[in-house]
């Protein structure tokens, strides 16, 4: 009997360890199923982290901004690129330890990198350059919103009120010239017997007839100090076909304080006339994003034309309301016409005068602003420079200085800056960035549109064990 009962607990047992190992060997599977899972999830991570941490240093640098550059220093810019450096990263994370490959033994996991695929993607300039703005955004987050651009505002707000962008004083000066040009004036019997017209005499025309030599080569004396600097635009980002991602994360939802601080961002990051930058190619940056010209003096030419239409405008406002400038003019033009018993001309040439008198001043204001003084947007008696004599050499009277009050070249510029759209803004300035990039050690072809910000990557990893895990992720520097 107890021979029976003793082979019952035998066969007993042997079940019952059989159960039991059964239960572990399935509690060791799912343990092992779910940790391959758990370091294909950590490996992933890991490995994109990585990927990222590949971001262009001198784009870094000098801009502030986090891009992984997919050319990684070559001539070849590609998203390929970056799947074979995330594989890398993969690969390296599922290696077995140092240890195990030298005794020739083999992980609990024994995972190997089956596939991978970048799926997704973004770059700098998708959807109108909405990704580039994003990461200028991100960069400039910390700025103070308070008060920021309020004089720029504010003085965008006076120029456009007062209509200095549309009130064209060279139109009217030409339109009064017509009138004058339409009268006859007495005629003589010269020398040779033949009729001659005589002269009007007028003293404003010597000042009309510069006008053609141009604001700047009138304006700045020494212009060798002018940057001759030029580009081929073509090879710019906003003059080629550009790379695009897949619209992974391209949204573009811009609001006004933010435009505000993409302000701040040009004005801190680009030269400009008077504070140039040793790492700026185009020494004229701002100029560029106002105007975008191939070379520095076709910027600033262009500003200072802009710059002479604002300040004729602004001081005709002054002298035509001055009763004793007007007076002034008003005296000579009388003579003039009184000597040729032409009357009638009298007040068109007394506004020759005041137009010649306020191109002059004009002239004057910008020779002060381009040597670094400050210009109010509307003059007073204090702050008029030129006599009506003073006019008619006004070229000798060019010394710079400073008015006492007023606005700087600079504050001129980024009022001028404001008023130009915010999608050409950001497509020149990705158009600097490369310039500027190209200078670098390693960064010779760089190509700001094949700058990775976001993507997403399926990674797929097997095991010896016979079993496969498949994930799927989204990484960026804001994500």
């Amino acid at each position: 009997m107890l021979s029976r009962t003793k082979g019952y607990l035998t066969v007993y047992l042997s079940l019952t360890i059989m159960i039991i190992m059964s239960l572990i060997l399935v509690l060791f599977q799912g343990a092992r199923i779910g940790a391959v899972k758990m370091k294909t999830e950590c490996t992933a991570d890991t490995a994109m982290n990585s990927a990222l941490a590949e971001y262009n240093r001198k784009l870094y640098e000098q801009y502030g901004l986090l891009f992984v550059d997919t050319s990684y220093g070559t001539d070849y810019p590609s998203i390929i690129n970056t799947e074979e450096h995330l594989a890398y990263y993969v690969k390296k994370n599922l290696d077995r330890k140092l240890g195990g490959k030298f005794i020739g033994a083999s992980s609990v996991f024994s995972m190997y990198l089956k596939d991978l695929h970048i799926t997704g993607s973004s770059f700098a300039m998708d959807n109108n350059a909405a990704v580039l703005k994003r990461n200028i955004l991100a960069y400039m987050a910390s700025e103070p919103i308070e008060g920021l651009l309020s004089d720029v505002t504010g003085n965008v707000d006076m120029i456009e009120e007062s209509a200095l962008t549309t009130t064209d004083v060279e139109e009217m000066a030409r339109e009064n010239q017509e009138l004058i040009d339409s009268f006859e004036l007495p005629t003589i019997i010269n020398e040779e017997g033949e009729e001659e017209e005589l002269s009007l005499g007028n003293p404003a025309d010597a000042v009309h007839s510069l006008k053609g030599i141009g604001a700047l080569n009138l304006a700045v004396k020494d212009k060798s100090a002018i940057s001759k600097q030029r580009v081929d635009l073509g090879s710019y980002s906003s003059r080629r076909k550009l790379n695009k991602g897949t619209g992974l994360d391209d949204q573009e939802d811009i609001s006004f304080t933010e435009n505000l601080l993409l302000e701040q961002y040009y004005y801190e990051k680009c030269s400009r006339y008077l504070e140039e930058m040793d790492k700026a190619l185009l020494k004229y940056q701002l100029e560029y994003l106002c105007f975008g010209f191939d070379s520095d003096f076709d910027n600033l030419d262009k500003m200072a034309s802009e710059l002479l239409f604002i300040r004729e405008a602004a001081n005709m406002l002054y002298l035509f309301s001055c009763e004793p400038k007007v007076a002034e003019a008003e005296a000579v033009a009388s003579a003039l016409t009184a000597i040729l018993f032409v009357p009638e001309l009298k007040d068109p040439v007394k506004y020759s005068i005041l137009f010649a008198w306020t191109f002059a001043e004009s002239i004057s204001d910008l020779n002060i602003l381009f040597s670094g003084g400050r210009v109010p947007l509307f003059k007073s008696d204090s702050t008029w420079r030129l006599s009506l004599m003073n006019m008619l050499s006004f070229r000798d009277h060019l010394g710079g200085g400073d008015l006492g009050e007023g606005l700087y070249y600079k504050d001129y510029l980024r009022a001028r800056l404001f008023l130009v759209s915010p999608d050409l803004k950001i497509k020149r300035m990705a158009d600097i960035i490369e310039m500027d990039l190209r200078r670098t050690e390693g960064n010779g072809n760089f190509k700001i549109d094949h700058c990775l910000d976001v993507f997403r990557a399926e990674i797929h990893v097997g095991t010896r064990w016979g079993y496969d895990v498949k994930i799927e992720r989204i990484y960026g520097y804001e994500e």
